[in-house]
């Protein structure tokens, strides 16, 4: 039995970190992250976006969008506020980090964040349509369906994954127009093996900020899924220390 993932609120001291998954992600991907800023004495919110985590991946083509998961990402701050936490930060992992970027863009009361292995500057060639696929075909091979069921399934994403695609890249275009607009100290994480989307993206995003409001961290040989591979723990101790900082 495989457990469905749940947003994670697990709660610390007095500040709070917020963290966005990836396109085809769940919380799951932030548990262990989430535990590590815990023990820090950090309150930890990790979301789930729309669509996400239902069972069947056609619900994210299906229920979510862009504008859905940008007002999940401004109702985990407001989720944080009405708790009473008022120091927070925002991070998130590819997709995720193009919503805490723009975050970090419209309300300046956050204190920092920052992205790991995200396109916030999209340039070269990303894997992510086909590693969708690819998760769907996983999935929908556990249940047991007739060829021509899987093939319909199949046929039924391929047909709608391309402009839900294109409406995240406009999104993430709009997002980076605008960097100049962040003044908050801003933490960029990205593996030099990414096999998702161009290893150069997190210098790419670097050096649209000043030197002295970026903590660029390069992870040699780490894939794309950075809060759980080879560098999940180096990722953990650079975090806290950014977390220091801003804090």
């Amino acid at each position: 039995m495989i457990r469905k993932p749940v947003p994670l609120f697990f709660e610390g001291g007095p500040q709070a970190v917020i963290l966005l998954h990836a396109y085809s992600g769940s919380s799951n991907d932030m548990r262990l992250l989430a535990r590590y800023l815990q023990g820090q004495n950090y309150t930890v919110l990790a979301p789930i976006f729309t669509g996400h985590a239902t069972g069947d991946p056609a619900d994210i083509l299906r229920e979510g969008s862009p504008q859905r998961w940008w007002q999940d990402t401004q109702d985990a701050i407001a989720f944080l506020r009405q708790r009473g936490y008022q120091r927070i930060a925002i991070f998130g992992l590819s997709l995720g980090g193009l919503f805490a970027t723009r975050a970090l863009r419209e309300d300046p009361t956050l204190v920092g964040g920052g992205t790991f292995a995200s396109p916030v500057i999209f340039r070269g060639t990303t894997h992510v349509p086909a590693a969708f696929v690819r998760m769907a075909q996983t999935v929908y091979r556990r249940e047991n369906l007739t060829d021509e069921e899987l093939k319909a399934k199949m046929a039924w994403i391929q047909d709608h994954l391309p402009a839900q695609l294109m409406a995240i890249q406009a999104f993430a275009d709009t997002t980076a127009t605008h960097l100049n607009r962040i003044k908050q100290p801003i933490f960029i994480a990205q593996g030099t093996a990414d096999e998702m989307i161009d290893p150069r993206s997190g210098q790419w995003l670097a050096a649209a900020f000043p030197a002295t409001q970026i903590d660029f961290h390069e992870y040699v040989g780490a894939s794309h899924v950075l809060t759980v591979n080879s560098a999940h723990h180096a990722l953990e101790t650079d975090l806290q220390t950014f977390l220091h900082t801003i804090f």
